[in-house]
């Protein structure tokens, strides 16, 4: 299990009854996720100070129950980055935290490429609201922000800003990845790392349907296609629960026979006690 205990402005405090009680910043959250499967609470007096709590309908979807008044948006920061978030539909808050270990294990392979004399270009699929983008543009790398949204780009670029990177070397897309990539390799770019986190399931915009053990194998073909010869590494993140750690190395090691493969679990430290929240699954791709 890869985790970090230093996101001092993100934390989770406590977990129980399918819910997790999160400090966000100067504020409070409670939301649900479906892999806490206990009852006990370490701290019940502290989940009476949350400002606000995910409400799931059994019909789907959910609302926001609000305790105490909570901005439009606010910032979290981390290692130098800032994050603008929000209370979104669906539970959401436009940041995964649980994704810096991540975002360490990037920088660390871009500076290593720095003080060899080597620049590195970067790729970031389904990129969201750009924490990795972040990450890696701060560490030094060119980086290519590709999300099917406008929304989620718009804000991707609020975080370069926030962060100090609004002139950092960022080109930002708005398209289908799969087409991307496909575009891509018939220009003839080539990338040093590729990061992609893969929804498990979607509809495009002429109502394909997406499904990540449907389409993963062509996803990581095509990112094959544009990976340079010369590479630093390949990151998926994988929130479905259907693929095991072991089935993603199993893919990976098939598609990128000539390169090493690790894969395991990503998780969040939980501050009341000793526990580890689960919170989906890495896979690692290196040539060295």
């Amino acid at each position: 299990m890869q985790y970090v205990n230093n996101f001092d402005d993100v934390k989770l405090l406590d977990m129980a009854n399918g819910e997790k009680l999160e400090k966000w910043g100067d504020y409070l959250l409670i939301r649900p996720d479906p892999q806490i499967i206990w009852s006990k609470k370490t701290n019940p007096k502290l989940w009476e100070k949350a400002d606000a709590r995910y409400i799931r309908s059994k019909t789907g979807g959910g609302h926001w129950e609000l305790k105490n008044k909570l901005p439009d948006s606010w910032q979290v920061s981390y290692n130098g980055m800032i994050f603008n978030v929000k209370p979104m539909g669906f539970k959401h808050t436009g940041l995964f935290p649980e994704q810096a270990v991540n975002w360490q294990y990037m920088m660390e392979k871009i500076k290593a490429r720095k003080k060899e004399g080597k620049s590195t270009r970067v790729l970031n699929l389904f990129a969201y609201t750009g924490g990795a983008t972040v990450a890696c543009a701060k560490a030094g790398a060119s980086v290519c922000h590709v999300d099917s949204s406008k929304g989620m780009v718009l804000w991707a670029k609020e975080n370069l800003a926030s962060s100090g990177l609004k002139d950092a070397s960022v080109r930002f897309i708005v398209d289908d990845v799969i087409k991307f990539l496909e575009r891509e390799k018939r220009r003839g770019r080539t990338y040093h790392g590729i990061i992609m986190d893969p929804p498990s399931y979607g509809r495009g915009p002429k109502g394909e349907v997406w499904r990540l053990e449907d389409n993963l194998q062509e996803l990581l073909l095509k990112s094959r296609d544009v990976l340079d010869e010369q590479f630093s590494f390949l990151l998926i993140n994988s929130y479905t629960t259907g693929v095991s750690p072991t089935s993603l190395k199993n893919i990976l090691k098939l598609t990128f026979s000539n390169a090493n493969v690790e894969t395991g679990e990503i998780g969040l430290p939980v501050e009341e006690n000793n526990l580890i929240l689960p919170c989906g699954i890495y896979g690692r791709v290196t040539k060295d």
